[in-house]
Formats: C-alpha cells, structure tokens, sequence
C-alpha cells in the first residue's frame, strides 16, 4: 500500500501569475493567436478525486486554477476544458451540480465524463434487452442506466428480494427493499452485466455475477459448463449476437461482462489510498478461477482504456465545436492532469497527450519515480496549469 503524503498549495509560494512579466508575455501571444484562431492552442482534461477533490473537500490550488482556465486572468481568454474521471454512480447532471457547488465554478454537463458514461454509446444494443448493472447504492445505477438508455436494468438487489436463499447472508435493509423491483429471473434470462460502480456488497455481487455467467443469463438454472482445468483457455471476447438463442437464455452465447473503472487505488480524503473496482475485479476473478478453473473474459472501460480516451476526444471536440460554433479544423493540444500514474497518466501517454502528474493525490514521490512517466510532475493543479501554459506559448517553464 502506498503511503501518502498529501502536498497543497502553500498561501506563501508564488502564485499562477505572480510574474507581471510571464502575464505580459503570454498576453501578447495569445492575443496575437486569438486573431488567428477562435479558439487557444491547448485544452485540458482533469481528474478529479486527488486533483480537484480530496473527498469531498476542494483542494486549495483547484478553484484557482478553473477561475483562471474560465477567463478569470489578465489576459480574459477562456481555456476549454472536460473533467475525466474513473468515479461515477450518479448521471451526469447530479454530478454536475455538485461539482460547481464544490469547485465554485458552473460547468456544463457535457464537460463531465465519468467511468460509466461510456456506457451512452452502447446502450442501443442492450436497450430493449435485460442487463444486470452493478454498484453504488440501492437503485441509484439503474436510474442511471435507464438515463442511457437501458430499458430492463436490475439490481443484485432486484435478486436478494426475488429470492433470498441466492445469498442468505444479508437481510435487505427497509430502504434496498423499497429500491428493489419484482422480477422473476427465472424467466428473465440476463444479456450482459454491466459494473457501473464500486460494489457495496462484494460477496452478493461475485455470487450472483457467477450463477449469470455459468448459467448463460438464467439464474437458477443449471450450471451448463463444467469445471475446466487450469490451462482452459478463456471463452472467445468477440460478439456472437446474430448467432441463434438456444430455449435456455443464451446457452450458445457467453454472457459479456463489463466494468467501467480499473482502478486498484484511489485517493479519498484517508491518508492512505484506498482499493476500488479494479480491487473487485480481481476478487470476481480469483474466485472465478477457483470455482471453474480460467478466468472470465471481459470488457474493461475506464481510463487508461484506448476506448475511454478516445471517447473523451470525441466529447472534448464536440465541446470545442460547440464553442466555436462550427466544424473544428484542427484539434488543440489536449493537456491531461491527474494524479495516477497507472490511470491517468498512462492513458494519456497512450493517446499521445502531453500529461501531467500532479502529488496531491494517489502518486507520492517518497515511493520512487512514477510507473508511467509523466511529461511534467507538478505539485498541484494551479502549477500543472502555469506550465502547459507556459510551454504552449513557447516560454521557458520556471
């Protein structure tokens, strides 16, 4: 476990634009660009959780840094940007309406991808499909499932309340009973399984993901593989979907699994790092393996997942055609600031992005040289911000 050592922003060193020099300097040459372009030459994608946020608490350089990407410099000139973030359990327009309340600073929706959001480009196939969607509270993902389009989203809770002998070692509280719906999955054959979010209820969940997955969709029904030895290659990833339904569920299809965020670690406001869906990743698989000998094959989303990355561009440009009000002839240079070496930073790297690595959260520098190395490490955000700034203009970072 790594230990942390968080670092903020200290009230007595120099501010983001402190030298009236560097602030004439750039002033100059963005005004000089702005004449030629409707747009500035560099955007930004943000982490969130150990950049922005420390838990629920806004770190100090974060409102800074926004105030002045929104216009709030000597020079006037707004920077876009888009939040990236591997957390999620909520839609998207909740979400954002907290984030301005905690960083001061009124986004838009479409500024905001979460782990799950992903999931809006592949709705269509499974909308009129049965899903199990897994994570967070109560309901709350399914409600967010059917924002994307999901039409028959249900919960692990949706099962326990169908038939609590699935797993006997949890009583529904009054509130998840109240959030589960009356299905009978018994003849309510799953199509896919979808974690959205960190599970609360990892054994349930592991139970359940795996009477889906070694019945083909029906739960309750018999086991149709049987134990396979150790060096049992994994079930085939590639799509099958016009392949013919056998009675039972889909006997002849594997049944797709999905998650939405890798993360092992992640920063709150503990002192140190805590596990999160990458940890549950590998408890389903451990046990996976145990049980029938391989592990499962899935889907992985989140960053730093080629898919994600190039997903976000494509939100981030049309976010930048949106503000420019016309089609974007060449692409800015994207600049991604996290505080992950695994997630953030190597996701970026792989998309070709400049990325920065900032020590406020998850990285700690005491541990050694970061995993993927950065373009810069800075010490917060409001510095990660000063230095691209500077580097795109063409001055000489301090």
């Amino acid at each position: 476990m790594l230990a942390l050592r968080p670092v903020f922003a200290s009230a007595s060193r120099k501010g983001l634009y402190a030298s009236r020099a560097w602030n004439a300097q750039c002033s100059r040459t963005i005004q000089h660009q702005a004449t030629q372009r409707k747009l500035p030459p560099l955007v930004f994608t943000f982490d969130i959780d150990g950049v922005l946020l420390r838990g629920p608490h806004t770190i100090p350089a974060a409102r800074r840094a926004l105030d002045m990407l929104n216009g709030a410099n000597p020079m006037g000139v707004k920077i876009p940007f888009i939040l990236l973030t591997n957390g999620g359990g909520v839609g998207e327009e909740v979400r954002r309406r907290k984030l301005s309340a905690q960083l001061g600073v009124e986004l838009a929706s479409n500024q905001i991808l979460q782990a799950h959001t992903i999931l809006k480009s592949v709705a269509h196939k499974y909308a009129d499909k049965p899903v199990l969607v897994l994570g967070g509270r109560n309901d709350d993902v399914r409600k967010v499932a059917e924002e994307y389009g999901f039409r028959h989203a249900y919960t692990t809770l949706d099962v326990l309340a169908w038939k609590p002998e699935v797993w006997p070692f949890h009583d529904l509280t009054p509130e998840e009973r109240q959030s589960a719906r009356p299905v009978d999955f018994s003849k309510t054959p799953i199509s896919a399984i979808f974690v959205f979010h960190d599970p609360r209820n990892w054994s349930l969940d592991i139970q359940v993901i795996l009477d889906v997955i070694r019945s083909r969709g029906v739960i309750g029904g018999p086991y149709l593989e049987t134990p396979a030895p150790a060096d049992q290659q994994p079930l085939p990833q590639h799509s099958r979907e016009h392949e013919p339904k056998h009675a039972h569920g889909n006997a002849d299809k594997p049944i797709e699994l999905v998650f939405c965020n890798p993360d092992l670690l992640w920063k709150s406001d503990f002192p140190q790092p805590r596990i999160g869906q990458g940890a549950f990743r590998e408890a389903f698989q451990a046990v996976h393996k145990a049980v029938v000998g391989t592990t499962y094959p899935f889907v992985q989303y989140g960053k730093p997942s080629t898919a994600t990355y190039k997903f976000a561009e494509g939100v981030l440009k049309d976010r930048l055609e949106e503000l420019q009000g016309g089609r974007l002839e060449r692409m800015p240079t994207v600049y991604m600031v996290g505080d992950n070496p695994e997630s953030d930073i190597a996701g970026a790297n792989g998309a070709g992005w400049p990325s920065i690595l900032v020590k406020t959260g998850v990285y700690d520098p005491a541990q050694g040289e970061p995993t993927h190395k950065p373009t810069h490490i800075a010490e917060d955000v409001e510095e990660a911000v000063r230095w691209a700034i500077e580097r795109e203009m063409g001055h000489k970072p301090e």
